[in-house]
């Protein structure tokens, strides 16, 4: 069992950045990878960002490719999501997601919360 707690998120204006945090429990966080989710009202969940156990692989959607960032620190139990130029289509409520290994756009088992981002024009 894994717990995700995330923070960081908030209002923001066009432009402007924001860095999200995820802090996992447990000893074996490095046995899993970790994604960035999105929601937006009335769309479905996609996949942001997603990186793999060890940080050497990472995916990025392509509408965030070039702003958004994502790192962890398994000393920390933590995965970030560093999102600059934020644009209003970026409103979302953002989630921590992690997964055992395999690819990272499969299917994800363990989530957080959520954490909303509101980006105005």
């Amino acid at each position: 069992q894994v717990q995700l707690v995330e923070s960081g998120g908030g209002l923001v204006q066009a432009g402007g950045s924001l860095r999200l945090s995820c802090a996992a429990s447990g000893r074996t966080f490095s046995r899993y990878a970790m994604g960035w989710f999105r929601q937006a009202p009335g769309k479905e969940r996609e996949l942001v960002a997603a990186i793999s156990l060890n940080g050497g692989s990472r995916y990025y959607r392509d509408s965030v490719k070039g702003r958004f960032t994502i790192s962890r620190d398994n000393a920390k139990n933590s995965v970030y999501l560093q999102m600059n130029s934020l644009k209003t289509e970026d409103t979302a409520v953002y989630y921590c997601a992690s997964r055992g290994p395999g690819r990272l756009t499969d299917e994800y088992e363990y989530w957080g919360q959520g954490t909303q981002v509101t980006v105005s024009s």
